[in-house]
């Protein structure tokens, strides 16, 4: 039985229709994923669901009684508030009228007993209904199964645990429906996994975004697609989509085909004229009309980010040489008698926990951090362009052509010049946005303008840090098709495996306590291979319910 269904939605903002007559149901027990191009209206969508924004037109309806949770793409929490507190305020007013009710207890004997008798039994009803008078236990509850220490404050806590405080905030409360927003944004991927096997077990329905496909993989019992304002439903994970969706395309293609065929046949009669008006064949110009009609209304795929990468010269075959280094920052030790070399063409990919130190020793490969021992060799002609996850390059003031091609109207790639207006179109900006500040920018784009102003710099050496962060899925697979036919070296830091296992030769791997180790493959061979104690914990066998009472 559905436990919320949209009926003939429809939402826009300003001229562009997020819901074009959508429909959509959720059944109990589903595990949704959403999937789409950044822009069409995902976060919209949870929204409507939520009850934050409201539809335009259409019907939404929701089981009697049905209780949902919320967690946004970036919670937001008091930093003055303990971690316990934080939880506790997803159950609503209930800790306030448990607060009340104690300290009503307290003030008999002051004249006015009938009073406070009164309001006592009035909240003494709202907590017996809501089963609420072990409040205090049922935050403990949730803070132990997902591992948090709630005396903790907020603002000593990582992206990662925040968005762990986010989630108990939502499951304390014994949630029919779950909805999650970019769930896996700041998760290592130890947490990943952890919360694939939390949602697994989660009695209820859960409707998330993510643009992980391997999590889609995991997770996901059926995908709906949002393209142009429609709701496209496939049944199974992201691997069952990726098949089912091609196989529609192909279809498609055969009947555009066809359809494209009969309107030029009828065009070419119309255009004769007085055979048209001879025959009186008033039903065959109609005919003509509807096709026409049709051919416009035809749902078009949206345009395709294009990318090109300039390689520059190339450096010499060893990029870097390291013998035994190692780095500690006070008692910590971060790098520990590590020892490797890199090769030109080699793609990298570097595995570990969030503070593990991989920025450290990328720094450290680069040549710009020393080691405290051992010794590391930078190779000849290397070029080095960055891409930072902090978004940290970029001008907030400056337009995004400035941000491209500073001063000049133009940018060189591979030795071809391209305006500047044209090569932000490449990465689906429309012109009248080239004069537009960054700081306009959602963070999907920004990701996009920092490809761009990567990509028109010649470099034999890309380092990308968390380069997928609010990239879109088309986007994602276009990236690992550039980064594959690349020539020059590429270190990757990302938490998103299957990026991994499409783009890296190799991974270097965090062991713990500053040891490293390279792997030959991407992150799924590294799984396969590794010793069953270098596993990372995978606390997936919680017994999570709708019901934390």
């Amino acid at each position: 039985m559905a436990v919320i269904s949209l009926s003939d939605a429809q939402l826009a903002f300003g001229h562009v229709a997020l819901l074009d007559h959508a429909e959509f149901s959720l059944e109990t027990g589903e595990r949704v994923g959403i999937i789409g191009r950044n822009g069409t209206g995902k976060s919209s969508l949870l929204k409507i669901i939520s009850g934050r924004f409201k539809l335009d037109d259409g019907l939404l309806v929701m089981q009697q009684g049905v209780h949902i949770a919320y967690v946004e793409q970036e919670p937001v929490f008091d930093p003055e508030m303990s971690v316990h507190d934080a939880v506790a305020a997803g159950l609503g007013a209930l800790p306030a009228l448990l607060k009340e009710y104690d300290a009503l207890t307290g003030q008999f004997g002051q004249g006015n007993d009938e009073q406070v008798m009164e309001r006592m039994h009035e909240i003494q009803v709202q907590l017996d209904a809501a089963d609420a008078w072990s409040l205090s236990n049922k935050v403990e509850t949730v803070l132990n199964r997902l591992n948090i220490t709630g005396s903790m404050l907020m603002k000593t806590l990582s992206g990662g645990m925040q968005k762990r405080v986010a989630l108990a905030r939502a499951l304390v409360s014994a949630p029919d429906v779950l909805l999650l927003d970019e769930p896996t944004n700041h998760l290592d991927f130890t947490s990943i996994q952890w919360l694939e096997g939390l949602l697994r077990d989660f009695k209820g329905s859960v409707l998330f975004i993510t643009h992980d496909r391997s999590f889609l993989d995991n997770v996901a019992t059926r995908i709906i697609e949002l393209d142009r304002g429609r709701l496209q439903s496939y049944p199974g994970n992201f691997s069952a989509y990726q098949t089912r969706k091609a196989e529609q395309l192909a279809i498609e293609e055969v009947e555009n085909a066809k359809f494209d065929k009969v309107l030029a046949q009828e065009e070419v009669w119309i255009r004769k004229g007085v055979e048209a008006r001879r025959t009186r064949n008033e039903g065959r110009v109609r005919r003509l009309e509807r096709l026409r009609e049709q051919r416009v209304a035809r749902r078009d795929q949206h345009g395709q980010v294009r990318l090109e990468l300039s390689t520059g010269e190339r450096s010499g075959k060893i990029v870097a040489e390291l013998d035994n280094i190692s780095k500690a920052f006070g008692d910590k030790a971060i790098v520990r008698n590590f020892s490797a070399t890199i090769l030109r063409g080699d793609k990298i990919g570097l595995i570990g926990p969030n503070g593990a130190g991989k920025s450290t020793l990328l720094k450290l490969i680069l040549g710009e951090l020393a080691p405290d021992g051992g010794v590391a060799k930078l190779g000849t002609k290397l070029a080095v362009a960055y891409f930072d996850q902090m978004r940290a390059q970029l001008n907030e003031d400056a337009s995004l052509a400035d941000t491209i091609s500073p001063g000049s109207d133009w940018v060189e790639i591979n030795g071809q010049k391209k305006h500047v207006m044209s090569y932000l179109g490449d990465f689906l900006f429309a012109p009248e946005r080239a004069r537009s500040p960054v700081k306009s920018l959602s963070g999907g784009e920004r990701n996009r303008l920092l490809l761009a102003r990567l990509f028109a710099k010649p470099a034999n050496c890309l380092v990308l840090d968390e380069p997928t962060n609010d990239l879109d899925i088309d986007t994602l697979e276009l990236l690992e098709e550039l980064l594959e036919d690349y020539s020059g070296t590429v270190f990757l830091v990302s938490h998103d495996r299957t990026f991994l296992d499409n783009v890296v030769t190799q991974v270097i791997v965090a062991e713990g306590e500053g040891r490293w180790r390279e792997f030959v493959g991407g992150y799924s061979d590294w799984e396969r291979v590794r010793e069953p104690q270098a596993a990372p914990a995978r606390p997936v066998a919680i017994s999570m319910t709708a019901d934390f009472t």
